[in-house]
């Protein structure tokens, strides 16, 4: 999958409720961002592009020796920049394949963001993103951590049937951790930020129920563990920690 038609992209804003300007939050002597440029970058999937509204993440990101792209403010969500950003980039069509990697995922393993892209080495995948096994029984009833449910079609791999909050599905058996990764194709792109907001995302508030509900055949790779999402103080902390090692 790695070459010229693929491209990841990291949405990146200063406006954070829980913590302001994380973007550029130092660890270990370099901003958050550049952080995450560089475990995509170490996925060697294709060019790593930061799209942001902010000159001062655009700044930090090109002061480190990567590429950002400047995007509207006023976009609902991390989806509609990245297809600003990828309209800006690559007006003439040549990337057929779009990686959405969070500017809050510092921790994040290059080798989860690959495994994300090669789902779509099968052609009739529209999206494909990542689950880690739950292992903690808080997690299990935490509307926190959103519940990946699918079914099985090969080792460590399913077929998504629904996203929730919830505790979900019901009996013995694992549970899964959704982690916020996308691969998808252009046009499943261009058609998702086109369609409306779902009932279902409405409701769960979880924005990859509007693809499930548009009828989008979205897969799950199984990844060994979920990255650290930087929102809070205590999180960024977290973070410097295992960076430091």
């Amino acid at each position: 999958m790695a070459g010229q038609d693929t491209l990841i992209l990291i949405p990146a804003r200063m406006a954070a409720s829980r913590l302001p300007g994380k973007p550029l939050a130092d660890i270990g002597g370099e901003p958050m961002i550049v952080h995450v440029l560089r475990r995509a970058q170490e996925a060697n999937l294709g060019p790593a592009v930061v799209a942001t509204d902010s000159e001062d993440i655009a700044s930090a990101v090109e002061k480190a020796g990567g590429r950002a792209v400047m995007t509207r403010a006023d976009h609902p969500s991390g989806s509609d920049r990245i297809f600003e950003a990828l309209t800006k980039i690559d007006p003439e069509g040549r990337v057929s394949i779009i990686v959405n990697v969070q500017g809050d995922l510092p921790t994040i393993a290059p080798q989860d963001v690959a495994a994300a892209a090669k789902l779509l080495d099968d052609r009739s995948v529209s999206i494909a993103t990542i689950a880690a096994e739950i292992k903690k029984d808080e997690e299990r009833t935490a509307t926190s951590v959103v519940k990946a449910v699918g079914s099985p079609i090969a080792p460590g791999r399913l077929r998504a049937l629904y996203f929730t909050r919830a505790t979900a599905p019901w009996g013995d058996g694992p549970l899964y951790h959704h982690i916020g990764l996308y691969a998808y194709r252009r046009a499943a792109l261009e058609k998702f930020v086109g369609l409306p907001p779902s009932p279902l995302e409405r409701r769960e508030k979880l924005e990859q129920l509007r693809a499930l509900e548009a009828g989008m055949r979205i897969d799950i790779a199984i990844v060994d563990s979920v990255p650290l999402g930087v929102d809070t103080p205590e999180d960024l902390e977290a973070a410097r920690k295992i960076l430091a090692r």
